[in-house]
């Protein structure tokens, strides 16, 4: 799979959720933060997935976090993965600081539509489009469901951040757009407008999320504007963008791209990280993007390579599923506990649902549930991956009476049952194939046939 349409893990708290990056707490100091393949166009994000999008977001920013540190630190700690960085826990600052070096974009269309002024900035009459302005301009914007235009003086006013910091954001974003100017003009690349975003951390202003990318910003080539800068060629998202505008229906834009917008909207990201970075796009890490952040990740010490989730219909069955938990975890599995009723808060089965079936790494669940087991059903029912069911039975009798609403499940149920709690975790961890414990199994079954063998030599001497 080439692209990483999605991302999940069991084994990480997920903070945030966004258009295209998602955010997951590794403890009080670090968060993870994983650039997807989604891509977004006016405050919506579409049903494509756009190939290696992430991993040049990710490259391009990288690159350019490293080389503006005489500028501004910034929340880089560590790259583990093309798609993956950790990051500094940062306070982030609901301020998004837009510096524009030409009319053009949104702007435009307001300009053309008679607005003259854009986040307490007054431009003058006349202008064309993409005409370039005397000097950059700033324009900030809030981080809200839909972003706002909002002036300094209210940034201030509404509480977002101080009149000192704002003022320091805005100096900075200057001086990081004249960085890029300068290194994009040497390879022939126009930075046209861009956004930068900040966070505090430990009291100190940094630079978060995302530089100079074709998510965060326009580019052209310098040859195209000196010959005609009205048509000059965009590599960057608004070529998405302009395809959306020109296939809308009734003001409505269209939320699924052509395939023919997706593989050439791939290759320009690809064009615009060679161009920034230098180097040559890698395209052969990405035969099986979610496998290889799996295997990132594990060998970072970030997640185990597999997890199993005990389910438990009560908190009382916890003592049944320690039993569980102990056997499990000499393989050095993540295992965890979720308690949910399939009869009482069954709704959280779907949020359970969507975590684990999009799981980068394999898993398997184990349901611990007795008398009517809706529990394993429903979890076999709505899981892709291995379910098995080990009721707390409470003798024999128990067996007998409620053993059948756990083995006689619906069509397209594949909820399997074991009785015995050993049983049931060393099921559940051949379920997930993982070579490494499967090496650890079938050492362990080796060992207990030598000591049958050594057994057998000793009763008979």
């Amino acid at each position: 799979m080439k692209c990483l349409d999605t991302f999940s893990t069991p084994q990480l708290e997920l903070i945030h959720k966004g258009k295209v990056r998602d955010s997951y707490r590794i403890d009080d100091k670090r968060r993870m933060i994983v650039v997807t393949d989604r891509i977004s166009a006016f405050d919506n994000v579409l049903n494509n997935y756009i190939p290696y999008k992430g991993a040049v977001l990710n490259g391009i920013s990288n690159f350019w976090f490293e080389n503006t540190m005489d500028i501004i630190d910034n929340h880089i700690l560590e790259v583990v993965d093309p798609n993956i960085n950790i990051v500094k826990e940062a306070d982030p600052i609901r301020v998004e600081v837009i510096v524009r070096g030409y009319l053009t974009g949104s702007m435009w269309r307001g300009y053309q539509n008679g607005k003259r002024t854009f986040s307490g900035v007054t431009v003058g009459e006349g202008l064309a489009c993409n005409q370039k302005f005397p000097e950059p301009i700033v324009t900030p914007t809030t981080k809200e469901d839909s972003d706002r235009e909002i002036s300094p003086e209210d940034i201030a006013k509404e509480g977002w951040v101080s009149s000192d910091i704002y003022q320091k954001m805005a100096d900075i974003s200057l001086k990081l757009f004249e960085r890029g100017s300068s290194v994009l003009a040497q390879n022939g690349i126009v930075l046209v407008d861009t956004k930068y975003e900040f966070g505090l951390y430990k009291g100190k202003l940094i630079l978060i999320d995302e530089i100079h990318t074709p998510d965060s910003s326009r580019f052209w080539r310098a040859s195209d504007y000196e010959k005609d800068p009205q048509s000059a060629e965009q590599i960057d998202k608004e070529f998405v963008r302009q395809w959306m505008i020109k296939n809308s229906k009734n003001g409505k834009y269209p939320d699924t791209l052509d395939d023919s917008v997706v593989e050439e909207t791939s290759r320009r990201y690809v064009e615009i990280f060679e161009i920034i970075t230098g180097q040559k796009f890698d395209y052969n890490q990405f035969y099986d993007s979610k496998h290889r952040v799996a295997q990132n990740l594990c060998s970072a010490g970030l997640i185990k390579d597999g997890y199993i989730a005990i389910v438990m219909g009560s908190a009382s069955d916890k003592t049944h599923a320690d039993k569980m938990k102990s056997t499990i975890e000499k393989y050095d599995i993540k295992c965890f506990y979720r308690v949910i009723s399939a009869h009482k808060n069954g709704e959280r089965l779907v949020q359970l649902g969507e975590t684990l079936n999009n799981s980068v790494e394999p898993g398997a669940v184990i349901a611990v549930a007795g008398r009517s087991n809706g529990l394993g059903g429903a979890l076999g029912a709505n899981l892709s991956i291995p379910v098995i069911s080990c009721p707390p039975f409470k003798d024999n009798a128990d067996i007998m009476v409620n053993v059948n609403s756990s083995l006689m499940m619906p069509s397209l149920t594949p909820a399997s049952t074991v009785v015995y709690p050993d049983n049931a975790a060393l099921n559940a961890l051949r379920s997930l194939n993982i070579q490494r414990v499967r090496k650890q199994m079938t050492d362990e079954i080796d060992r207990m046939k030598k000591d049958l063998i050594e057994a057998d030599k000793n009763i008979n001497k």
